[in-house]
């Protein structure tokens, strides 16, 4: 059976959805949304279940044919089953070509570099940055599928972060940590002009370590050993976490998920290191009455944000909570057992763990799927 597409299901569409206000990720979910409901619809169909006229039928696929259409042309998204196999082979030719071309500009300068004048190298410095910025604004206001402007993005920061850094070095400037406040600044400017999320990440990663240098420098540390006391992570990665779960960011793609997934990942793994080695905390109490309250700290926070992430539906924070509520665990047994019992012991122990963590998971499973179904 053919379809024609009647011009007003558009605008029908546009008042029903305002596609314009939606993410990629939103926006490729709906398409698997209507891909699903059409499979179930045939298999309701051939059950007898629920009978539709052919007028009924044809304008419900019009409808959705119509729909996706309009998704398509506005979000580089995968219609298709076929598409959707290429799409991350494309993302990691992306970013492996942005990786290549960046540490391709990075050894350029560097093997030229003391055959120009000082006036040459300061606008090669300054200029580079500034033209592959104009041609990443270029690539994200024509390109649709953004892959290219994605990569001209990472290696316009690259650059930005590079020339900064040999500014510095050709007049002498002491470092600071005032220059991650450039870099973060600059990488936010390109992760929400070109909608990518790698960006962010490099955004995130300065300016917390930027906030971590300075609390590093007000506690009487050198601010380049800002990583030795990981306490000073853990104010940045409350703000972002805040950030990300009260935040909205509907015109990104997953970028409320990138911060809650970064601010947790920020958060936990100071825990972590201080819940094994409390000689690098701030706090003055004996070794082991440190090392046992990050590690109450680590169980009771994972277990709660597992419940928190169960209960808004928000499944980064669910599994990114499992992720470190395991590493607690195993690095426990790790202190308890692998000096005292045989190594076979020792893993037979850890399989027993994790059984009973099926069995766990699978009990508070259980209690959602009944509470659901009496609803």
């Amino acid at each position: 059976m053919f379809f024609v597409l009647n011009p007003d299901y558009s605008s029908e569409i546009k008042e029903y959805m305002d596609i314009t206000v939606i993410s990629q990720s939103e926006a490729q979910k709906r398409v698997e949304q209507i891909h699903a409901f059409t499979r179930e619809l045939a298999q309701l169909k051939q059950q007898d279940v629920v009978s539709l006229t052919p007028q009924q039928s044809a304008k419900i696929a019009t409808y959705h044919l119509q729909l996706t259409s309009d998704l398509s042309n506005t979000f580089d998204i995968d219609t298709n089953v076929q598409s959707q196999q290429l799409s991350l082979g494309m993302k990691i030719a992306s970013l492996a070509g942005a990786l290549a071309m960046a540490s391709s500009l990075f050894f350029l300068f560097y093997q030229f570099w003391g055959h120009l004048t000082t006036i040459t190298q300061a606008s090669v410095l300054v200029i580079s940055p500034l033209l592959l910025f104009i041609l990443t604004l270029t690539l994200a206001d024509k390109e649709k599928h953004a892959y290219f402007s994605k990569m001209s993005a990472l290696v316009c920061f690259a650059s930005f972060v590079l020339n900064i850094s040999m500014l510095g070095q050709i007049f002498n400037i002491t470092p600071s940590p005032n220059a991650f406040v450039t870099f973060s600044a600059f990488a936010f400017l390109l992760a929400y002009t070109c909608n990518t999320r790698l960006m962010l990440i490099f955004a995130i990663g300065c300016a917390c370590s930027f906030i971590a240098m300075r609390l590093g420098t007000w506690s009487g540390i050198y601010w380049l050993n800002f990583g030795e006391r990981p306490e000073n992570f853990f104010i940045p990665g409350i703000l972002l976490f805040v950030i990300g779960y009260f935040g909205r960011h509907k015109q990104f793609n997953d970028f409320s998920s990138t911060y809650r997934i970064t601010a947790l990942m920020i958060i936990f793994s100071p825990i972590l290191v201080l819940a094994n080695w409390a000689q690098i905390s701030y706090l003055t109490f004996p070794n082991e009455i440190i090392e046992g309250a990050y590690q109450t700290l680590g169980f009771t926070l994972s277990a709660a944000l597992i419940w928190l992430g169960i209960k808004q539906q928000k499944s980064d924070v669910t599994n990114t909570a499992n992720v470190f509520l395991l590493l607690f665990i195993y690095t426990k047994f790790f202190d308890w057992w692998w000096d005292l019992v045989p190594k076979y012991v020792f893993f037979f122990l850890v399989g027993l763990s994790a059984l009973l963590a099926l069995l766990v998971f699978k009990r508070i499973r259980n209690i959602y799927l009944s509470v659901e179904t009496h609803i």
